[in-house]
C-alpha cells in the first residue's frame, strides 16, 4: 500500500493525460511526474531519510502538491500547516512533530525568521524557499530542483504502517493534536472515496480550498489513485469557481458549508453553468437543510454530505438517499461500524441521542507522541467522537451537535444547531452561529451571531425578536444577535465559534 507508487503508474500507463491544472499551467502525468522526482530526488540530496518530517508552510500551489507526492515516494512524512498559524503555535507544532526541514514562501520567510531561534530541530540548510530570486538564510527551491535527476529516487522499502503525514486539528475546540496517517490509511481514502463519490478516470475534479485541511484528501486521494485531472486553485472565489466549473467542465467539487452558501448565492449560480457536475460534496461541518434544499433545487441529484473526523471515521450522505434522509449525514461506508452509546456506554435505542463512536480501515494509529489522548480517545478499538446523534431505524445517522458546543440552560440540554436551523429561514440571513454565553439565572444561555444577504435589511433586536417567536422552548430563546460581516474560521473553512464565544466567559472559572 504505498501511495507513492500511484504516480509513476499513471506516468507509464497515461502520460499525456492531463494530471493537475493550476492557474495557467497543466501538466500531464509524466510532466507532473518528472517534476516530483526531481523534489525526491533534491531532498533525498539535503539528506532527507525514510520517516524523516518535512513541515510545509504553503498556500495552494503546484508545490505543495510537489511535496505531497515526493514525500511519498521516499517513505517521509509531510506535515502540512496552515499559513494562518503564527508564532508560538507555529513553534509548538513544529517542534512537537519533530521537524527537520521546512518549505515555506516568500510572503512567510519573515514569521519564519523570526522563530528559527526557538526551533533547535532544523538545520541551518534545511529551511527552503519557494519563489523567485535568493533569500537570506534559505534555500531556493526551483534551485534546489533543478539540480536535481528526473529519474525516479532511489528504491525505498514502504510498508503499510510506515507514515505518510502528521494531521493537526483545525484546533476548533482546543489545542491542536498531531492526527496520524499512514500509507495505508490513505490508501484507504483512494479506494473508498472514489467507490462512494462515484469518481473515475476521466472525472474533473476542483478543488479552492485549503489543501492542507484534511478534507481536501476525500478527492485529493481519488484523483491520484484513479489518474483523473486536478484543478486547483489558489483560493475560493465563487463566481470564479462557478467559472472555471463551466469552462472545464468539472464533475466533482468537495465543499465546506460557508463556499457552498457562497456558490449559491453568487450572481452567475445557476443550472447551465454548473451541468456538468456529478458531485457537490459538503465536509467539515453540518449544511443547514434550507441551504440543502436550495441546492438540490438547482442541481438535483448531485449532493453528498460526508460527516467525520480526521481521526478516522466517518459517514456518507449518497446522493440517492438525500431526497429519503435530507437531515441524515448518512451511514459508514463499507467496513466502517457505527454505535451510538449513552451515558452509561451501553449501545442506545433507535432515535435516542448519545455518543458517536465508530471504528474501520482508516482509523488513526493514534496521536503523535500523545498514547494518554489517544487512549482517552480509542477504547477498545472504537473512536469516541464527542459528537451527538442518533440512528434511525434504517441504520443512517442524524447529528446533533458536538457535545462542547451543547448549551446546558436551566439544567436542560439545549442543541445550539436545532436553533441555528431556525434562523437560517429568515430571508435576510445568510450564514448563523449559535453557542452558549453565561447567564446568572440558567447558568448559560443561547447567543446567535449572524452573517446577513444584504446588509441594514434586519436590525439585530428586530432579528432576536422573530427568532424568539419561533423557537420550540424558552430555554431555546437567544439571549441577543450580533450581525457581523464575516465568521472567523479556520484553513478548513470552518467557522469558529470558540474565537466567537471565548469573550464572553473571559475571566470565569466556567465549562468553557
Amino acid at each position: 500500500m504505498n501511495i507513492g507508487s500511484l504516480l509513476p503508474r499513471h506516468a507509464r500507463y497515461r502520460p499525456d493525460h492531463i494530471a493537475v491544472v493550476f492557474n495557467e499551467q497543466r501538466l500531464t502525468f509524466n510532466q507532473f511526474n518528472r517534476r516530483v522526482n526531481r523534489l525526491a530526488n533534491a531532498l533525498l540530496d539535503l539528506g532527507l531519510r525514510k520517516g524523516d518530517k518535512i513541515a510545509t508552510i504553503l498556500p495552494n500551489c503546484l508545490e505543495l502538491l510537489d511535496v505531497y507526492w515526493a514525500v511519498a515516494k521516499i517513505g517521509a512524512v509531510v506535515v502540512p500547516l496552515s499559513t494562518l498559524t503564527r508564532g508560538k503555535g507555529l513553534v509548538n507544532l513544529l517542534n512537537d512533530s519533530d521537524v527537520t526541514t521546512v518549505v515555506t514562501n516568500q510572503g512567510f520567510v519573515n514569521e519564519v525568521d523570526a522563530i528559527k531561534s526557538e526551533l533547535p530541530g532544523i538545520a541551518n540548510d534545511r529551511y527552503v524557499v519557494t519563489g523567485a530570486g535568493s533569500v537570506s538564510g534559505y534555500r531556493n527551491y526551483d534551485e534546489l530542483t533543478a539540480a536535481a535527476g528526473e529519474q525516479e529516487p532511489q528504491h525505498i522499502e514502504i510498508s503499510d504502517d510506515d507514515l505518510f503525514n502528521i494531521i493537526y486539528s483545525s484546533g476548533t475546540t482546543g489545542q491542536p493534536k498531531g492526527i496520524v496517517h499512514t500509507h495505508y490509511i490513505r490508501a484507504m481514502y483512494c479506494t473508498l472515496f472514489a467507490s462512494a463519490y462515484r469518481i473515475h478516470p476521466e472525472s474533473i475534479i476542483l478543488h479552492a480550498g485549503s489543501i492542507v485541511f484534511n478534507g481536501a484528501f476525500l478527492t485529493l486521494m481519488p484523483w491520484m489513485y484513479l489518474g483523473a485531472t486536478y484543478i486547483l486553485q489558489e483560493s475560493f472565489h465563487p463566481k470564479e469557481f462557478i467559472e472555471t466549473i463551466e469552462r472545464e467542465r468539472v464533475t466533482h467539487v468537495k465543499m465546506v458549508p460557508s463556499q457552498i452558501v457562497a456558490m449559491i448565492n453568487a450572481a452567475n449560480f445557476s443550472a447551465e453553468a454548473l451541468s456538468s457536475l456529478e458531485m457537490v460534496g459538503a465536509v467539515g461541518a453540518p449544511l443547514h437543510l434550507s441551504h440543502k434544499e436550495k441546492l438540490n433545487k438547482e442541481l438535483p441529484g448531485r449532493f453528498y454530505e460526508l460527516y467525520g473526523l480526521t481521526e478516522g471515521f466517518m459517514t456518507i450522505l449518497d446522493k440517492n438517499d438525500y431526497a429519503a434522509k435530507p437531515n441524515s449525514v448518512g451511514a459508514p461506508p463499507p467496513f466502517f461500524e457505527m454505535r451510538i452509546v449513552n451515558d452509561e456506554g451501553k449501545d442506545a435505542a433507535v432515535g435516542e441521542v448519545g455518543e458517536i463512536v465508530g471504528r474501520g480501515p482508516a482509523l488513526m494509529p493514534g496521536y503523535y507522541k500523545r498514547p494518554d489522548l489517544t487512549e482517552q480517545t480509542i477504547i477498545d478499538g472504537w473512536l469516541h467522537t464527542g459528537d451527538l446523534g442518533y440512528m434511525d431505524k434504517d441504520g443512517f445517522l442524524f447529528l446533533v451537535d458536538r457535545m462542547k458546543d451543547l448549551i446546558i440552560s436551566g439544567g436542560c440540554n439545549v442543541f445550539p444547531r436545532d436553533i441555528e436551523e431556525i434562523i437560517v429561514q429568515h430571508s435576510a440571513v445568510r450564514e448563523v452561529a449559535v453557542f452558549g454565553i453565561p447567564s446568572e439565572k440558567w447558568g448559560e444561555t443561547p447567543m446567535a451571531v449572524v452573517i446577513l444577504r444584504e446588509a441594514g435589511s434586519v436590525s439585530e433586536d428586530e432579528l432576536r425578536d422573530w427568532i424568539n417567536e419561533r423557537v420550540d422552548s424558552k430555554l431555546q430563546r437567544v439571549h441577543g444577535v450580533v450581525i457581523m460581516e464575516d465568521f472567523p474560521r479556520s484553513t478548513a473553512g470552518k467557522t469558529l465559534k470558540r474565537v466567537m464565544r471565548d469573550p464572553y466567559w473571559a475571566g470565569r472559572d466556567t465549562r468553557i
